[in-house]
């Protein structure tokens, strides 16, 4: 069955399905830039020895990190709506990445709000590894789950997942995952760069430049297995030389991270970190569509943003929800950042 034939209105030249899938990647691309950094920072929490420098690295992300999360339940809800075909194959087949995750962010918001409501240093020790651990974890789940997608999951000619609920340990899942948590630990690294002065600026900006060689390394480690063993996520760029200036606009990008750090030019830094980010999901985006789903079985058996979307009525409805949505989002997180800029100072209200 043709199922692109179905949807026949379109928009800047773009049909719904097309345009759902830019609003989606668009909104999770939001949330890991704005929630990778304060996972970055959680990450690299425990590193922080004296208790005045975590209390300064909690209160750097305490007023924004759950605003930051309201992305992940944005984009999870526009998946469900848009795709629920792949929403519902995708949540079979990850099931325990994803409940782990829950789980995590759990841990993390409980860690964030119980540790300084005492202070024992045995109580604030247990949160502040809890904090740690969630963080981590968070970014190596989400790049793993990243990592199947990309890579694919084993699908049934009904698009039903058929494999264990242990299939996502594979080795490409768990070398994105860890290229997620290093470009995290630099993002937030960065990110902490920003918000701090004095010897806790000096010992923050000695991660930023640790937490780069690893990403670096990383990131190279996994262009390589890419290029070896996802195919598809080259194909198009192959066929569509003009393509490479993507990858071009990347690389140019994570080169500038450490020239601006080493001439402590963090905000620009920050910028092109975001940038990365951003280069990261376009590239997988290019590599993908219009599969969402790849199948291991057999490609036939693959969701796309055709044979998975909702009908052509249900998401114009949501195009124009999202037209309207998405600004008074994008504004409300410009005036929460706006209103806690600057250096964090501490005081009777902070963490």
């Amino acid at each position: 069955m043709d199922y692109q034939a179905i949807y026949t209105e379109t928009i800047f030249g773009l049909d719904y399905p097309t345009l759902w899938f830019l609003v989606i990647g668009g909104v999770f691309t939001g949330y890991a830039i704005l929630d990778g950094f304060d996972l970055g920072a959680g990450a690299l929490h425990l590193f922080f020895k004296k208790e005045e420098n975590r209390r300064i690295a909690l209160n750097a992300v305490g007023p924004v990190w759950d605003g930051n999360e309201v992305w992940l339940v944005i984009g999870g809800g526009a998946l469900f709506a848009g795709f629920p075909n792949v929403y519902a194959s995708l949540f079979s087949g990850l099931y325990v990445p994803f409940m782990l995750f829950v789980a995590l962010l759990i841990f993390r918001a409980v860690s964030i709000e119980f540790r300084s409501k005492e202070k024992m240093s045995w109580w604030r020790k247990i949160w502040d590894t809890t904090y740690t651990v969630s963080s981590a974890g968070l970014a190596i789940a989400l790049g793993a789950v990243m990592g199947n997608v990309i890579q694919g999951i084993p699908l049934n000619e009904a698009g039903d997942y058929v494999g264990n609920g242990w299939d996502f340990l594979n080795p490409y899942a768990i070398i994105v995952g860890l290229t997620t948590l290093a470009l995290f630990m630099m993002h937030g690294a960065l990110y902490l760069a920003l918000k701090t002065e004095g010897a806790m600026h000096d010992f923050v900006g000695l991660w930023v430049k640790r937490s780069i060689i690893a990403f670096i390394i990383l990131f190279l480690m996994t262009t390589g297995y890419t290029m070896l063993f996802v195919e598809h996520m080259v194909a198009r760029l192959k066929d569509n030389p003009a393509l490479l200036i993507i990858p071009m606009i990347a690389m140019l990008s994570i080169a500038n991270i450490p020239r601006l750090t080493e001439q402590r030019k963090y905000t620009q830094a920050f910028i092109f970190s975001s940038l990365t980010v951003s280069m990261l999901f376009v590239l997988s985006a290019i590599g993908l569509y219009p599969i969402l789903l790849r199948s291991t079985l057999d490609p036939a058996y693959s969701l796309d943003v055709y044979n998975s979307a909702a009908s052509q009525k249900t998401l114009g409805i949501m195009l124009l929800m999202a037209s309207v949505g998405a600004p008074l989002v994008g504004l409300y997180t410009f005036i929460v950042y706006r209103s806690f800029r600057g250096k964090v100072k501490l005081d009777e209200h902070s963490y």
